[in-house]
């Protein structure tokens, strides 16, 4: 492993690079990764003699390009004008994906593609993700330095003068968690279910086949310079049993795997390569991995936090956290903190779409198991004190002895979240909230941040309250929680619905112009297109399946409690997918309001029809219990 190469730096010289590649023979192709809307990574296999002859050209663009119509750029790229170039981006890191299957006969070392992240350009425009997220931190760092040289001295950053920050740094960090699982093993929902309640899995040893891919992982990542801080279980899973010849089997485990922030653009980039990193190791162990939001309906899902931090660059080069006051035992924040988190809270509406672009996201985000569903923050009781709400949607994460540290942690993404986007959109929202906050005093602002539903504020909303030290499922009721925080929306369609429905709060995440109204339209449509067609080719079917196996069961004895269940269960069968010429079925209304476009419809009948089968579910198991 000391011979392979992992890592080209940002920014090096086209000479070193060639002279880099031409020293390790075994990176043999080179493959450009470009991010559509739906957050979907390209990758090919292209000679590196090819890369070597035309770098200049593939530096400009020239060197390939792709069919718009096989990503997602829906509106934008269209069949008949479907050419998109794609120009290399060498401000970030290159990795080397290797192929630990695949030796070169020549230097018995594993065949290595060099990864390079690469733009999207269609009619001589930047639309992929990557670039939304680039150019929204060229418009925000311009406008910051502006609003800070126009404001050198700002409440809780008394320490510094404003007017001389030189840049401004924009870090973020992802974490991951996981599901993995021995290929073929049957799930047992229940049995997880009650480890998950009972707290057997969190944070325990792992043994076996996990360890060793878990150990391997970590190693791997940090040979690509993420600097990993942990990986451990997390809170979802069952304990593994081993056959005759001492082979684990039946593995069901949920991890988590953490590692250092960067600067958002390599930031994002990281994660898609831990993604890759995480899957390969473990599938090489002969474990399967999934990064789904929800894999299992009943137990608990993956999440992704995502960190946000704001530094300025000083004329003598120091660093300085602009989130952290001077004072961190007087204040939670600095103004330029509390304008952070309120920009975002107060234009959450619009970042949710591309937080949670998903059936399975939205799946995921129910009350309990700790998934954030109400748009509040926790700052803590005191400054003293920091805040572990592990209930709120985006929390303020500061240790008292280190200011550098103070950060805000958004809880709702999920592993397959456009993290380009999502940063994008955020860092959008902060700078709306910088701009009215850098006037105020930090009281001033804790005070609006900690109004009650219903108090004048000038800069959030009159009717909802932002913060609570509380438990968010416990102490409040789902009526409660609706009426202060907002109502969560149910599908995918109420989702990207609020882009539309909220124009003031869109027009300050498109105020960069980099989220134009083409990418808008274009994730959404995208986002839309896979929310029906999941419906109708996996949901739909999937939940007929269940319709189906509630089947009668024939016994010597039955009950008159045994026929009640019954007939409730099968009228219940036939509401869900049994048609007659007068009356449809639920799933064939729903199939014929999406077919139709009827989207509010369909998303109507979504969400019946999850209730429903829930309550099939829970009706049946009750008929088989009493059955004996």
């Amino acid at each position: 492993m000391e011979d392979l190469l992992f890592v080209i730096p940002a920014n090096s010289k086209k000479e070193e690079i060639i002279a880099t590649l031409k020293a390790h023979p075994e990176i043999m192709y080179v493959s450009l990764v470009g991010i559509d809307l739906a957050g979907n990574d390209t990758d090919e296999k292209i000679p590196m003699r090819v890369f070597l002859k035309d770098i200049d050209d593939f530096y400009s663009g020239r060197a390939v390009q792709t069919d718009g119509s096989s990503v997602v750029l829906s509106g934008i790229a269209t069949i008949n004008n479907a050419k998109v170039d794609m120009p290399i981006d060498p401000s970030v890191k290159w990795y080397v994906d290797y192929n630990f299957e695949n030796y070169d006969e020549k230097t018995g070392l594993p065949v290595g593609t060099l990864r390079i992240p690469a733009f999207l350009v269609h009619n001589g425009k930047r639309v992929d993700s990557r670039s939304v997220l680039a150019d929204t931190l060229t418009f925000v760092k311009k406008e910051l330095l502006n609003i800070f040289h126009n404001h050198p001295q700002i409440s809780g950053l008394e320490h510094i003068d404003c007017s001389k920050i030189k840049d401004i740094s924009f870090t973020s960090a992802t974490e991951l968690e996981f599901w993995v699982k021995t290929p073929l093993s049957h799930v047992h929902v229940d049995e997880m279910f009650a480890s998950q309640v009972m707290q057997e899995q969190y944070w325990q040893r792992t043994h076996g086949i996990v360890r060793t891919a878990l150990e391997q992982t970590v190693k791997r990542l940090d040979d690509y310079g993420l600097k990993v801080e942990m990986g451990h279980k997390e809170v979802g899973g069952i304990k593994a049993q081993m056959d005759k010849g001492g082979n684990m089997t039946s593995v069901c485990e949920q991890i988590e795997v953490d590692w250092r922030f960067d600067e958002a653009l390599q930031a994002a980039d990281n994660e898609l390569l831990a993604r890759t990193i995480i899957k390969q190791t473990f599938r090489l162990n002969g474990l399967e991995v999934s990064f789904k939001a929800k894999p299992m309906i009943g137990v608990a899902g993956n999440g992704e936090h995502t960190h946000i931090g704001l530094a300025a660059i000083m004329e003598d080069g120091s660093f300085v956290n602009l989130f952290a006051p001077k004072e961190m035992t007087a204040d939670f924040m600095s103004a330029v903190g509390y304008g952070a988190i309120m920009g975002l809270l107060k234009n959450y509406e619009v970042i949710n779409p591309f937080v949670s672009a998903t059936n399975d996201s939205l799946n995921r985000l129910k009350p309990g198991f700790e998934a954030p569903v109400c748009i509040v923050t926790s700052l803590g009781h005191t400054p003293e004190v920091p805040s572990r709400n592990r209930t709120i949607l985006a929390g303020l994460v500061r240790d008292v002895t280190n200011p550098a540290a103070t950060r805000f942690e958004l809880r709702a993404c999920n592993p397959y979240t456009d993290t380009y986007l999502v940063l994008s959109a955020i860092y959008s929202a902060v700078l709306d909230g910088v701009r009215y906050s850098v006037t105020k005093t930090t009281k001033e602002l804790l005070a609006e941040l900690s109004k009650e539903a219903g108090q004048e504020a000038d800069y959030l909303e009159k009717d909802r309250a932002y913060r609570s030290e509380q438990d968010v499922f416990e102490d409040y009721t789902a009526e409660e929680r609706n009426r202060l925080f907002g109502a969560p929306p149910a599908t995918v369609w109420d989702n990207l619905s609020a882009l539309d429905k909220y124009t003031d709060k869109r027009e300050a995440i498109t105020s960069s112009g980099a989220f134009t109204d083409a990418i808008i339209e274009a994730f959404k449509e995208g986002a839309l297109t896979r929310w029906k067609t999941e419906l109708i080719a996996r949901i739909i079917p999937e939940n007929r399946d269940i319709v189906r196996a509630a089947k009668e069961i024939k016994s010597e004895y039955v009950t008159d409690q045994d026929a009640y269940n019954w007939n409730k269960i099968n009228e219940l069968r036939y509401y869900l997918a049994k048609d007659s010429i007068d009356e449809k079925s639920l799933f064939t209304l729903l199939i014929n309001a999406l077919n139709e476009g009827d989207y509010e419809m369909a998303s109507g009948l979504q969400v019946e029809m999850y209730d429903r089968i829930e309550e099939l579910k829970s009706l049946y198991d009750a008929y088989v219990k009493n059955i004996i």
